[in-house]
C-alpha cells in the first residue's frame, strides 16, 4: 500500500454516478485506474480501464492476480463486499455508506462519533423494502471492510446531488425553476421555507474519496454539506438557472390532502422530507469531514450543470410532481 503518489486503484462499479465519477477523478490525478463492473448500465471513464466481473461471482482471474493500492466500493450487499475485500485485504479501502446507517434520525448535530447504528442485516435480498432495512445491510457491509482490510474510510452520503444523478430529486428544482421562467407561474415550496436541508455534490463527494486514499485516511465521516435552509439553497437554484420565480410556501398539510408526497416519485416534492425522518435527518454536524477534506460547492454551479446535463441528456430522470399537477395544487390551496 502506497500514499502520496500514483496509485492503483480499483474502483468496484465506476460505471454510473457516483462511482463513474470517483473513476473520473482517480484518472484526473493520475492514477492506474481498473473499474470492475458488469458493464451493463454504462461506460468507464476515458482513461480508465474496463474489467467485467458480476460480484455475484467468483473475483475473475485478471483481478485476482492484481495488487492495489487502494479500493473503492459502493455495493449494498454484503455477500459482495466480503468476497472483495477478501480478495484485496491489503488496500486501503474507501466504503461508500449512507446516513441511513443511523439508528437514531431525531438527535440534531449529530456525528458519527455519537450517533448509534442499526443492527447489521447480511442477507443478499433486494434491500427495496425501504431505508432501515437498506441501511442495515450498509451497516453489514461497514463492519465487513473494517474488519478485512488493512486500512478502511467509511464515508455516509446523503442525499448525492449533480449531473448524471439517475434519482432525479435535485433536478426538479433547476428544471421547474426554468420552467416557471418560460411560462411565468408559481413554484409551490412546502414549509417550513427555512426547514434544513443536506446533500453533496457528486463530484465534491469523488474528490474526497480520492484525496482521502490518496493520504490514507481511516475512520467513519458523514458526507453532506452543513444544514442549509431550503430558502438559501433555492436562493442558489435561482441563481444557477437564472431564474426568479414566485415561491409559494404550502402547509405540509394541505399537501397531504391533496396527495402530495414527500421526498421522491409520482406526485412527490424533492428535498422534502415531512415525517420521513425526525428533526436530526438533515441536521448532522460535518466538521470533522470538512477537516479531513471535504469541500462543498455553491449549489448555484450544480444547478448550471445539472441543467446542462439535463439539456443533453433528454431521457434523463426528473422525479415529483408534473407543472400541471403543481398548478392544481397551488389553485386549490389559494381557494
Amino acid at each position: 500500500m502506497r500514499f502520496g503518489g500514483l496509485m492503483r486503484i480499483l474502483v468496484l462499479g465506476g460505471t454510473v454516478f457516483l462511482s463513474r465519477a470517483v473513476a473520473a477523478a482517480a484518472v484526473a490525478h493520475g492514477h492506474d485506474v481498473t473499474c470492475a463492473a458488469r458493464g451493463l448500465s454504462g461506460t468507464v471513464p476515458d482513461g480508465a480501464t474496463l474489467v467485467h466481473w458480476d460480484r455475484a461471482e467468483q473475483v475473475p482471474p485478471e483481478l485476482a492476480d492484481a495488487e492495489f493500492d487502494a479500493v473503492v466500493d459502493v455495493s449494498r450487499i454484503p455477500s459482495h463486499v466480503r468476497r472483495a475485500v477478501g480478495a484485496f485485504p491489503d488496500a486501503h479501502w474507501t466504503f461508500v455508506s449512507t446516513v441511513n446507517v443511523y439508528a437514531d434520525s431525531a438527535v440534531q448535530g449529530g456525528t458519527p462519533a455519537t450517533l448509534p447504528l442499526l443492527d447489521p442485516v447480511e442477507t443478499d435480498e433486494d434491500p427495496a423494502s425501504g431505508p432501515e432495512t437498506y441501511g442495515a445491510m450498509k451497516v453489514a457491509c461497514e463492519n465487513l471492510v473494517r474488519a478485512g482490510a488493512a486500512a478502511a474510510l467509511v464515508i455516509r452520503p446523503g442525499l448525492i446531488v449533480g449531473p448524471g444523478d439517475p434519482s432525479g430529486r435535485f433536478a426538479y428544482w433547476p428544471a421547474r425553476f426554468v420552467q416557471a421562467a418560460t411560462d411565468g407561474l408559481p413554484v409551490l415550496v412546502p414549509e417550513p421555507v427555512n426547514g434544513p436541508v443536506q446533500l453533496v455534490d457528486v463530484r465534491d463527494l469523488a474528490e474526497w474519496i480520492v484525496t482521502a486514499a490518496q493520504r490514507g485516511t481511516t475512520g467513519d465521516f458523514d458526507a453532506v454539506c452543513p444544514p442549509l435552509p431550503r430558502s438559501e439553497l433555492l436562493a442558489q437554484v435561482a441563481d444557477g438557472a437564472a431564474a426568479d420565480p414566485e415561491l409559494v410556501p404550502v402547509a405540509p398539510e394541505a399537501l397531504a390532502e391533496y396527495d402530495v408526497r414527500p421526498w421522491s416519485g409520482p406526485r412527490s416534492v424533492p428535498l422534502w422530507a415531512a415525517d420521513l425522518a425526525d428533526a436530526g435527518f438533515m441536521t448532522h454536524d460535518v466538521t470533522s469531514s470538512l477537516a479531513a477534506g471535504l469541500t462543498i460547492r455553491p449549489f448555484a454551479e450544480t444547478t448550471r450543470d445539472t441543467l446542462a446535463w439535463l439539456r443533453a441528456t433528454p431521457d434523463a430522470t426528473v422525479t415529483g410532481l408534473t407543472r400541471e399537477e403543481e398548478q392544481e395544487v397551488l389553485a386549490a390551496v389559494r381557494g
